[in-house]
């Protein structure tokens, strides 16, 4: 495979203690499952896209990786259109001034489906419409770590567990994709999934998603072929993680703002349960005590010992790598939770640490139409008419994980439902939705037996008190 020369400017940080690195006493306690999981999402990612840094020495990428191999293509992307072949990515920043249209309709043209086959030919990404201060071949770019701005992201992608093949379990955007993350599913309910009818887009005709909405907001609605549904009120009723937990799990659901469509919670309603029929505010017990609408708040969630037994952590716009939007702070945001459970000094009832004891999945909520060259595996119908999107980062943090693994199994956004549910003894599958149809529950990215690995902080420019001390509003709710 060749390469684009002098593309990668990266300095990859060893694995093994570093200058600087907390070196904690290793805690005797073997735990049986994890006492704290944190889900944090960042936005708008594929591998190919934003992960080029990890193919720094020319043997750690392959297309056809073997098990010690990162699957990232750096040359020789495929364009169906502009050249009627392949294409050479170029450079682009991390905080650009463009964004792709990545609605399901722009799934389908990237995907370009073969009919004969059911596979994705992956060819026609130049059609995906660009919007802002488009550059050439807007599509076909890779984030430029010339500065190492991505750096904090390689550290964890090579000091913990990665992905080679995880896909968003939806083919469309952020408002969906939120919800399968949250629940398992975007359908309206629990017998819309099973009949293979979703929410395939985000919300239009309103500028408020959820059960928040104002009248005449709308969702459209993807159904089977010979099933006719047209837009709906955003405003759903099914079970959700929450729902299925036992009574001793706490959870906490950290969002840049209640009208986000980040925030997966207000689009349920027995969770939201808003004061008004439409145009109000979720007041229900369960998002009274449970959704906290400021990111930042998980930090000081940790460093006062209150971490729950899962969490789910929203970035707000600046934070999120979400393409003309973030400012570039969002690996470090990101690292600014892990080091914060990584150096923490609080411990569980039980005396292990907060770092001997978590476990942080941190993945991406959809593609944001950047290349990728992986085609999605197809469900079969009905659920194949929306399932599964294109591939996303997926990086695994914990202290029993073997360093610089990569799992190159199949997974999705219901493999980390599973994963929540077999942590916290919840019957596997019992939502019926996503977490139903997984294959997997992320076991083998740890080993419990293994003896706890010491924390070596994530480097990164900015740090937890940053984004503590950040005053700046968060940008207004993402609509694409």
């Amino acid at each position: 495979m060749g390469r684009v020369g002098k593309q990668i400017s990266l300095l990859v940080l060893p694995v093994c203690l570093a200058a600087g690195a907390v070196a904690q006493t290793q805690n005797p306690i073997q735990i049986s499952s994890f006492e704290h999981i944190v889900i944090v999402v960042q936005e708008n990612r594929t591998p190919d896209n934003l992960f080029q840094g990890l193919c720094i020495k020319a043997s750690s990428c392959s297309t056809t990786p073997t098990s010690a191999q990162y699957n990232i293509q750096t040359s020789n992307w495929l364009d169906g259109g502009v050249t009627g072949g392949v294409i050479q990515p170029l450079p682009v920043p991390l905080a650009n001034a463009y964004d792709m249209t990545h609605g399901n309709t722009a799934w389908g043209y990237q995907c370009h489906m073969d009919t004969s086959t059911g596979a994705c030919r992956m060819d026609g990404d130049y059609k995906v419409r660009c919007v802002g201060l488009c550059p050439t071949q807007p599509q076909f770019r890779y984030v430029d770590n010339s500065t190492g701005i991505v750096n904090p992201y390689l550290q964890m992608a090579t000091q913990f567990g990665w992905a080679n093949y995880m896909f968003q379990t939806n083919q469309g955007p952020s408002y969906p994709a939120h919800q399968f993350i949250f629940g398992g599913t975007s359908a309206p309910s629990a017998t819309d999934d099973v009949q293979g009818i979703f929410a395939s887009d985000n919300y239009y005709h309103g500028n408020l998603p959820g059960c928040v909405a104002l009248a005449g907001t709308i969702v459209d609605l993807i159904s089977p072929p010979g099933v006719t549904n047209g837009p709906i009120y955003p405003c759903f009723d099914h079970n959700t993680i929450p729902d299925i937990l036992p009574a001793n799990v706490s959870w906490r659901y950290y969002s840049p703002g209640p009208n986000s469509i980040w925030n997966a919670p207000n689009a349920i309603n027995h969770i939201c349960q808003p004061n008004l029929p439409t145009g109000g505010t979720c007041t229900g017990p369960m998002w009274t005590a449970n959704v906290v609408n400021k990111p930042g708040a998980v930090l000081n969630d940790i460093a006062a010992c209150a971490l729950p037994s899962l969490s789910w952590v929203i970035p707000t716009g600046q934070n999120s790598d979400h393409a003309n939007a973030s400012n570039g702070s969002g690996p470090s945001w990101v690292a600014s939770v892990v080091n914060s459970i990584g150096e923490s000094k609080c411990t569980n009832p039980d005396g292990t640490t907060y770092w001997n004891s978590t476990a942080i999945l941190i993945t991406w909520d959809d593609w944001g139409g950047w290349y990728d060259h992986v085609p999605p595996p197809i469900l079969a119908m009905p659920q194949g008419d929306y399932q599964l999107g294109f591939r996303v980062p997926l990086i695994f943090v914990s202290a029993y994980t073997t360093p610089g693994f990569i799992d190159n199994s199949p997974h999705d956004f219901g493999s980390m439902l599973r994963f929540v549910e077999s942590n916290f003894k919840v019957t596997p599958g019992i939502l019926g939705f996503a977490d139903a149809r997984a294959t997997d529950s992320l076991s083998t990215f740890y080993n419990l037996k293994n003896t706890p690995l010491p924390f070596v902080p994530i480097v990164a420019p900015k740090s937890a008190q940053y984004f503590l001390n950040d005053k700046t509003p968060p940008t207004p709710p993402d609509n694409d």
